[in-house]
């Protein structure tokens, strides 16, 4: 759909204009909002009584202009670029007015398509057209149908929208541009003022990159805007969430994890249950030394899949905008030596694993390495996740949540019951969409995994708890996390933070 809404612009490709996400009502990332809609479809009727055009190929940006293309990717100038010129240059458009209704079908709705449509149909029937074939309705008839339709009725001055119904998670929006905005308009009635009162219903776009082939730092440009476009970052924030657009990777990487578990290590096990399998702990360090971590997760290393170990996923470099300042005597937490912490998995006489969180007792640091330790407490050995900090020197961390895998729900005991309640929102979440995967990478998803479901699978759970640029804004890092069980798994819970770049004399905003 946006593809076709793109093509009346003018323009290529599938990135989502602003035209296409008003239309809509899409608020988010091109990425999250693809994954949470199942259709779109619109119907209506456009009025169009003259078109300007320009040529395009006669169209060329003044000399100040190219001069203000950064020749890298420095991604100050590059958001001051895009706040400044844009992102395209109008080169036509069209007058009259529109009278259309828009559809907009979430993931969770349970009608098909074909439905969709037929429903849309029928709506627009009732609207733009009577029994007689002529088109509209007089002003009684659509107050008569907006009250049997149940929907409310919205200011059309203010929204150009004159009503909306929703149901079943299909949402229909009813949107007017041209004309005569008042209230009680028949669509025939509406189509009577678009002669008197035209406004701009389409226009014509090229990119503002397509200007500037062969200018040295074009293509960096191009990025940033295809950036901007996708994720739709706040244009005040944009300079931040670029530093952060940088490759990111998983440490340690696919070819370094070893294929079974050190045999100097083999003291370091858990075992759940009086016959269950014993999980083994990979208890070496990981550090990403001064880069961010945006990401955590549980994986089961080893031929057989019976080793855990922690892994970070990390920008590939650091951004230029702060530094990271090794601290290996960081003050953290002290919570996990408080027993209340400490769960069963299965059988309370067995292993256990400590749930207290672990973060860092002010705002200037972030995580850049982890590793897990095992210790006795009496007769039970204990699971610790033990975190490595950085000082962050030129900016500080804002804006703090904790996030947790979104497949489990159910607490396992009383500390991490009151904890989970109050880092995570109570309600049961509806059912995730698959992700729309935009990643080219032979492995997207990340290292092969065997064709056997591993064993130990029921006692760990190995979602990726990570935040890119499809989280607005799109610049997190990782300053915490904790083991959590839930149903019996060992899972995880991530503390995510912003990293705000601090100049002299500045002050945080208040909003954080």
């Amino acid at each position: 759909m946006s593809e076709q809404f793109n093509k009346e612009l003018s323009l290529s490709g599938k990135i989502p204009t602003g035209h296409f996400n008003t239309a809509f009502e899409f608020p988010g990332s091109w990425q999250k909002d693809a994954a949470n809609t199942k259709s779109l479809a619109f119907d209506g009727v456009c009025i169009t009584l003259y078109n300007i055009e320009l040529e395009k190929s006669q169209v060329v940006l003044r000399d100040h202009v190219k001069q203000a293309v950064p020749s890298s990717w420095d991604p100050a100038a590059l958001a001051r670029f895009v706040e400044k010129y844009g992102t395209h240059i109008i080169v036509g458009v069209k007058m009259g007015g529109k009278d259309l209704i828009y559809a907009k079908q979430q993931y969770s709705s349970p009608l098909q398509p074909a439905d969709v449509q037929k429903n849309l149909k029928d709506m627009a029937d009732k609207m733009f057209a009577n029994g007689n074939g002529q088109h509209g309705m007089n002003s009684i008839g659509r107050q008569k149908f907006i009250k049997e339709s149940g929907i409310p009725f919205i200011d059309a001055v203010q929204s150009g929208s004159y009503y909306q119904n929703e149901l079943q998670d299909v949402k229909f929006t009813c949107k007017r541009k041209g004309g005569s905005l008042s209230r009680g308009l028949s669509h025939n009635e509406w189509s009577q003022t678009v002669q008197l009162e035209p406004d701009v219903i389409s226009m014509s776009f090229i990119p503002i990159s397509s200007l500037l082939s062969g200018l040295h730092g074009s293509g960096f440009l191009s990025h940033a805007i295809n950036l901007y476009l996708r994720y739709k970052p706040p244009i005040q924030e944009l300079h931040q969430f670029l530093e952060f657009q940088l490759p990111r990777q998983w440490a340690p990487v696919f070819g370094d994890i070893p294929l079974g578990p050190d045999r100097k290590q083999h003291s370091a096990s858990l075992q759940f249950s009086l016959m269950g399998p014993k999980l083994y702990v990979n208890k070496t360090p990981v550090n990403v030394e001064k880069k961010p971590v945006t990401g955590l997760r549980l994986y089961l290393e080893g031929k057989r899949s019976n080793c855990l170990a922690i892994h970070l996923q990390h920008l590939s470099s650091q951004p230029k905008t702060f530094q990271l300042k090794d601290e290996p005597n960081h003050k953290v937490s002290h919570l996990s030596s408080d027993r209340r912490y400490y769960e069963k998995v299965q059988w309370k006489s067995f292993s256990h694993v400590c749930t207290a969180p672990v973060e860092a007792d002010d705002d200037l640091s972030v995580v850049t390495g982890a590793h897990f330790e095992v210790s006795d407490s009496g007769l039970k050995k204990v699971l610790f996740l033990r975190l490595h900090f950085s000082k962050v020197i030129g900016a500080m961390a804002v804006k703090s949540e904790w996030d947790g895998s979104p497949g489990l729900a159910q607490k396992s005991g009383i500390i991490s019951t009151l904890i989970s309640t109050r880092f995570s929102n109570a309600q049961k979440p509806p059912p995730r969409p698959d992700e729309v995967n935009i990643n080219s990478a032979v492995y997207p998803g990340g290292p092969p995994v065997p064709t056997q479901t591993p064993k130990l699978l029921r006692y760990v759970d190995t979602t990726e708890m990570t935040r890119g640029p499809q989280d607005s804004p799109g610049y997190w890092v990782v300053s915490g996390a904790r083991l959590i069980v839930e149903k019996a798994k060992i899972s995880l819970k991530v503390k995510y933070s912003l990293l705000t770049v601090t100049l002299p004399d500045d002050e945080v905003p208040e909003d954080y």
